[in-house]
């Protein structure tokens, strides 16, 4: 297939370019460098620098291009600053969508795989979460990202072009040449990972006292490699609607940090704050329909293989790309 990848000079949106190139792929990058890497994009892929909200610039791309599909991961992801700068989450994350989804009507490409995620739910009515729950986000990000859907759906509907919104829990993890290298960083295991590498004095944790089997939040990661695996299960024909991605099993901040203290051998010292506004005590996929209808198995579940492929990146990219 030819297929553009939007956003993919990013943490996910690289892993998965790199995964699409080995299956045979023609991978188109589309990104901005914003917040992406040049130096992730696979050596196999072309690279078209542009930006979403730019309509020119994607339709001009499509038109040329005239892919079978488009997997769009470009987009401010980080939940605190959505929260202090909103307007930028809705012309980047919904005008960028709206612009590609415009193209892709005029070019007539009938599928596109969207990066989503879990903060379209907010707080959940029940753990672990299926695709079943109310979309109810509460934060600006988890917003601009149902929106994102809203608009996705109504292609679908209108134009016929197959949507499959990909709900994501916590990315981790690294492939051998591709990482997790966001400016700020506000990901737990890199942060923790930082600590060991000498970059931060201490990592902080938010709350201790949370319903909890220690008192810390519990999350679910997900290794970057199943994610992008997920991705090319999806772009099957006939594949369409919402799926959520995680390994079923969540883990504590302390348990984290403690992986990580195992895996580098080093110290890792920890300060306890107060809780931050906003945060849930658990956070856990039920993935029971992306296993069941896109035949995804995670590969690499282990919190153990999580870390430890994410260690090895770092120590072999401590400043980053």
């Amino acid at each position: 297939m030819k297929i553009v990848v939007a956003g993919g000079a990013g943490y996910i949106g690289s892993v998965t370019t790199e995964m699409l190139c080995e299956t045979g792929h023609e991978i188109t990058v589309f990104d901005n460098l914003e917040r992406g890497h040049r130096e992730a994009v696979d050596s196999r892929a072309r690279f078209v620098q542009g930006d979403l909200r730019d309509k020119s610039s994607i339709r001009e791309l499509l038109l040329d291009l005239r892919p079978d599909a488009v997997v769009h991961f470009a987009a401010y992801i980080e939940v605190g600053e959505s929260m202090k700068t909103p307007m930028p989450f809705f012309e980047n994350n919904v005008c960028g969508s709206r612009n590609l989804m415009e193209a892709m009507v005029e070019a007539e490409c009938r599928k596109l795989i969207f990066s989503s995620t879990c903060a379209t739910y907010g707080t959940p009515e029940r753990v672990p979460m299926d695709e079943s729950l109310p979309q109810c986000p509460e934060s600006v990000y988890g917003e601009s990202k149902l929106l994102c859907e809203r608009i996705f759906d109504w292609g679908r509907k209108i134009h016929g072009i197959e949507t499959v919104f990909l709900r994501y829990f916590n990315a981790a993890g690294a492939t051998e040449r591709c990482g997790e290298d966001h400016a700020p960083e506000t990901h737990l295991i890199p942060l923790v990972l930082r600590v060991a590498l000498g970059k931060r004095d201490k990592i902080l944790i938010f709350g201790d006292d949370y319903p909890t089997r220690d008192g810390t939040c519990v999350r679910d990661y997900i290794h970057i490699a199943d994610l992008a695996q997920a991705h090319v299960l999806a772009l099957e024909p006939g594949c369409v609607g919402a799926f959520n991605l995680g390994n079923g099993d969540g883990y504590t901040v302390k348990e984290v940090i403690e992986t990580c203290r195992k895996i580098t051998g080093r110290s890792i010292p920890a300060e306890n704050r107060p809780r931050r506004p906003g945060d849930c005590a658990v956070l856990v996929a039920d993935a029971a329909k992306a296993r069941r209808e896109l035949g995804w198995t995670p590969r690499h579940a282990s919190l153990d293989e999580i870390v430890r492929s994410a260690w090895r990146w770092h120590e072999a990219h401590p400043n980053g790309y």
